[in-house]
């Protein structure tokens, strides 16, 4: 993704600038808290729609999936033909998607629409901070950009707040009401305040490129959440793996041959780069995979409302701001990678205790190990981004923020796809001698998801019922850990490549 150089011929003044941020902030909030307040809503949703845990993976995977497969295009457009128009495009896109939302029941309908909200997303959020650079000159940009990059993180925890407070009063729909709204009026705001500006050189789109991408991505995932419901040697699912695994050969092929390309890969060479890429992608993909179960366990199995739910992940804000203001300093006494491996050793750690309690614990070990991985994300998050934004030149620093982006975007994708398999493997293996005897239709719903065995226990009532409701439950715990033990190791992973790479780097 290419960023232009060339500042706007007359700038706004200060209280214009400021406002323009605030919009900004506002419109990244919507795209990014958008995944997060779902995650509070899957269990009323599941009940709702009567879902499946595959199905509830793909509706928050569709919006994930188009989201990071087409954010650098979205980028390469808003260079080409003014950050402004396109931004405004996706805003009233993914408004329109998520307002179509309320009125439908149909599963893959849902679905869909969450797909074509992520189109607005990736239309939105690299332009929110490409607006930002041009209008902010160079010795404001560093207060501009650091204020946009915690409205990024802080986001995701007050979406999850407010979608807690809705569920409290109303159904899930009116989370895709408030989020539809609060798009519309970013939309409007944006239309009388943005200014207009777009890359001064004319570059040609690579739409092959932003093509074979999305296609290695989406064949990608569906491959990993399909595996668990068909069985990991059907067709289909290993025909998923195949495009995935060709397109991603593709991308990376054409990219190298391309004279502009949507992504140059070249850039993966350096180690800063790589070792960024790897800390931020392993950590999402634990991040999200533990936010798509924990706040199931939270409201399925310990009883708590959304509300509560929401409440409940305070302790990892908490950690996460009384630890960021020491991470750069720590990094600068002792380096780099001494502080990504605190963090990710952190993250390790919150995982492995909530893996160790999450049978009977109750809530207090949820809080501290919410609390390890906040300090975890703050002491990992803040030196990985550096290393990816120090280790390329300022003419490269466009591809820098988009490499950012992408790689939070797309670990988030894989993290609920990945250890939402490895749960729904677990829990479809465990209530299968629970559903013995039972209709198959019904046996399926109640393998097919938590809420669906609930279900079928009430109905059933006394103690087959409550037979039924114990092994669910059991099955759940036990998926719950075996990811959450799936997360440690692929942050485990990540962190000892990182630092080795980081090593290589300084011999």
């Amino acid at each position: 993704m290419r960023q232009s150089t060339a500042p706007p011929a007359v700038r706004p003044g200060a209280a214009h600038r400021t406002a323009v941020l605030a919009v900004m902030c506002l419109a990244l909030a919507v795209v990014v808290g958008m995944l997060a307040s779902l995650l509070v809503a899957v269990p009323d949703m599941a009940r709702d729609l009567r879902a499946t845990e595959s199905e509830l993976q793909w509706i928050m995977n569709a919006y994930g999936v188009a989201f990071a497969g087409l954010l650098l295009l979205g980028g390469a457009l808003g260079d080409r033909y003014g950050r402004k128009g396109v931004l405004l495009t996706g805003l009233a896109l993914f408004a329109l998607a998520s307002g179509a939302v309320v009125r439908t029941d149909d599963v893959e309908l849902v679905i869909s629409l969450r797909g074509l909200a992520g189109v607005g997303a990736a239309l939105v959020m690299p332009m929110t901070l490409s607006i930002i650079t041009n209008v902010f000159p160079p010795d404001e940009r560093g207060r501009a950009v650091g204020i946009w990059s915690g409205v990024s993180f802080g986001s995701a925890l007050l979406a999850v707040l407010m979608a807690g407070g809705l569920l409290e009063a109303y159904s899930w729909r009116s989370v895709f009401v408030a989020n539809a709204g609060l798009a519309t009026l970013a939309l409007v705001v944006a239309a009388i305040l943005a200014p207009t500006s777009k890359d001064a050189e004319s570059i040609r789109l690579d739409a092959v490129g932003a093509l074979l991408s999305a296609v290695g991505v989406g064949a990608l995932v569906f491959g990993i959440v399909e595996g668990p419901e068909s069985g990991w040697s059907d067709g289909a699912v290993l025909t998923g793996f195949a495009v995935g695994a060709t397109g991603l050969a593709a991308f990376i092929g054409w990219e190298l041959r391309s004279p502009q390309p949507l992504l140059d890969v070249r850039v993966f060479r350096i180690r800063g780069v790589a070792a960024g890429s790897l800390v931020i992608t392993a950590e999402s993909i634990a991040m999200f995979g533990f936010f798509f179960l924990g706040l199931q366990y939270l409201q399925q199995i310990l009883g708590y409302s959304p509300m509560r739910s929401g409440l409940a992940l305070v302790a990892m804000a908490v950690g996460a701001m009384i630890f960021s203001p020491a991470a750069p300093a720590f990094a600068r006494r002792c380096g780099m990678r001494a502080v990504m491996g605190l963090g990710m050793a952190l993250i390790a750690a919150g995982l492995g205790l909530l893996a160790a309690t999450v049978d009977g614990g109750g809530i207090w070990p949820f809080l501290a190990s919410t609390t390890l991985l906040g300090a975890g994300i703050a002491f990992a998050a803040t030196p990985a981004t550096e290393a990816i934004v120090t280790a390329l030149p300022p003419e490269k620093q466009g591809v820098a923020s988009a490499l950012n982006d992408l790689t939070r975007e797309l670990g988030g994708v894989l993290g609920i796809a990945i250890l939402g398999s490895v749960f729904n493997t677990t829990y479809r293996s465990g209530t299968g001698d629970a559903v013995r005897g039972l209709p198959p239709e019904v046996a399926e719903a109640t393998r097919g998801s938590l809420t669906g065995a609930l279900r079928t226990a009430a109905e059933l009532g006394g103690r087959p019922g409550a037979r039924l409701a114990d092994a669910a439950r059991e099955a759940f715990d036990a998926g719950m850990a075996n990811a959450l033990l799936g997360g440690i190791g692929v942050v485990v992973l990540g962190a000892v490549a990182a630092v080795a790479l980081l090593s290589h780097r300084r011999r």
